[in-house]
């Protein structure tokens, strides 16, 4: 699937798709709460109540750069919290070649945060060692979040995801630590949205006068825009998260911005009572 925003394109490569089973992730979600927001559905949301998600990557085409934004969570890897999540062995990579993106032509690689689910493709496994996927690109981490993971991996799950998909990059000398504003290139701008992660980024992209907003992790699901205060169970401080996405939808509601999750697909915000709502956007299929 394809959005165009002036010169830059944007290509989402789906590695999985969920309906239901996303209580875990956002428990304050049942049927009825899914049902009381009508504009879910269908794009977002099941006629029973069930929340669509997918985990994906994203590629920019800017005029000078081939970017791909969250590597998803990657194959062979262990050490995964979630069960199913480990040893994985699906097509992403032979689907983003056949989409046109081969990972020898992606020059950078942007990681809004640094969480499993986001790092996996940054490397893939090659004799035994974790080599970076994409040879020739440079890879972007938050500093702050970098900083944080590097000293509080405090947990096993937390520990494997930074030694497969992190540190060999860094070891590689392919990492280039940016503050949570930097300007990447003309087109690309970032933006602190700490609280699912401390240094958690979104993605600002402008180009010829249109504007689109990668939202990462700020939301998990078009339903946290009605409700600002669902929190994510995966969110480091639920509180700022809550501060950060009203921020976020504030500045971008009521405006043309293409807005893409981390999770879910395109639209637009527009403001409802003191929340906000999501409009489901068009998308072009990628051609064989």
């Amino acid at each position: 699937m394809q959005w165009t925003v002036g010169k830059v394109r944007i290509t989402q490569i789906i590695e999985s798709e969920t309906i239901g089973g996303t209580r875990f992730i956002l428990p304050q979600v049942g049927p009825d709460e899914v049902h009381a927001l009508p504009w879910l559905m269908p794009e977002f949301a099941t006629p029973e109540g069930r929340l669509k998600m997918s985990i994906h990557a994203l590629v920019l085409e800017t005029p000078t750069q081939r970017i791909v934004v969250d590597t998803c969570l990657g194959n062979d890897k262990q050490g995964r919290s979630v069960p199913t999540w480990n040893n994985l062995h699906t097509p992403f990579l032979e689907n983003m070649t056949a989409a046109g993106f081969a990972p020898e032509s992606i020059d950078t690689v942007l990681c809004t945060h640094l969480h499993v689910d986001h790092v996996g493709w940054n490397t893939k496994l090659v004799d035994g060692r974790w080599v970076p996927t994409f040879a020739n690109a440079r890879y972007v981490f938050g500093r702050q979040e970098y900083d944080y993971w590097k000293t509080h991996s405090d947990t096993a799950s937390h520990l494997a995801v930074f030694n497969d998909s992190v540190k060999p990059i860094v070891d590689a000398g392919l990492a280039d630590l940016v503050a949570s504003d930097a300007q990447l290139s003309d087109e690309i701008t970032l933006i602190p949205t700490p609280g699912h992660s401390p240094g958690h980024m979104s993605v600002h992209i402008t180009s010829a006068g249109e504007e689109a907003l990668l939202t990462g992790d700020a939301a998990h699901h078009p339903v946290q825009m009605a409700h600002l205060e669902w929190s994510s169970t995966a969110d480091a401080d639920p509180l700022q998260a809550a501060v950060s996405r009203r921020a976020l939808f504030s500045r971008f509601a009521d405006t043309p911005t293409l807005v893409i999750g981390g999770h879910f697909g395109a639209g637009r915000i527009a403001r409802k009572g003191d929340a906000f709502r999501f409009s489901a956007l068009q998308h072009q299929f990628l051609r064989p």
